[in-house]
């Protein structure tokens, strides 16, 4: 098998769990067009470069600077879990600020980010749910880029990860989403929401990478995140 076909089937693998959303928000008529749909993905996506960057400032895992307890802590929940959400945040920004703009621009009119609907007091909670919608799918491009580069040097590991990684992503991924739709309204809601991202990122992590913690834990921890994120989205009610 050819390396380009190799490279397809390792984002194919990886897509997996994305193709599961999108069939997800097709059969539910969730108000999401496939248009914003690819954005959002592409946003997670493109968010993976900037956490490259963001990582490339602290001392690599393994290192002198990264031993010892503070070290451990600084790796696992700010080296990687504040910088892949923080990358996740500013692309979804980005995100929201374009699509509402093309909105505006077809409507003649200001509207929220996604929802489409006059922006008018008092807030509209159905924009956190469209955020948080935008953000479990831009987590899930995030995992689809990353996996897929784990893959190409062990391509074993995609399909492992497309049950465990993806889940993690989606979850944190859709709790950003939120947190960018609150915000300019709910600031300190905002914030939340973002580091309750960021916590059971880095808590997964942990899990992962210590030694005497079940990797099944960690799993259950995942799933158990984006099944939160589901309900919340399918029940329009958003939860911590």
């Amino acid at each position: 098998m050819s390396g380009l076909w190799v490279l397809f089937l390792l984002v194919f693998i990886s897509a997996i769990p994305a193709i599961a959303v999108y069939i997800w928000f097709r059969a539910s008529r969730r108000p999401f067009s496939f248009i914003l749909f690819l954005c959002a993905l592409l946003a997670g996506a493109a968010a993976f470069f900037p956490a490259l960057l963001f990582q490339s400032f602290f001392p690599p895992a393994g290192s002198a600077l990264a031993a010892g307890k503070w070290g451990l802590f600084v790796q696992i929940f700010i080296r990687v879990a504040l910088t892949e959400e923080l990358s996740r945040f500013i692309m979804l920004l980005i995100f929201f600020g374009i699509s509402g703009r093309l909105r505006q621009k077809e409507s003649g009119r200001s509207v929220f980010p996604l929802s489409g609907a006059e922006e008018t007091p008092p807030f509209s909670y159905n924009d956190v749910i469209q955020g948080a919608a935008a953000g479990l799918v831009a987590g899930l491009g995030f995992a689809i880029l990353e996996s897929a580069s784990y893959g190409a040097s062990s391509a074993g590991a995609v399909l492992l990860r497309a049950v465990t990684a993806a889940p993690l992503h989606g979850a944190c991924g859709s709790r950003v989403g939120a947190s960018v739709a609150l915000f300019r309204k709910h600031f300190p809601q905002a914030v939340f929401r973002f580091l309750t991202a960021v916590v059971i990122h880095g808590i997964y992590n942990f899990m992962i990478i210590m030694p005497g913690f079940p990797s099944i834990a960690a799993v259950l921890i995942a799933l158990s995140a984006l099944a939160s994120s589901i309900l919340s989205i399918r029940s329009g009610k958003i939860r911590g």
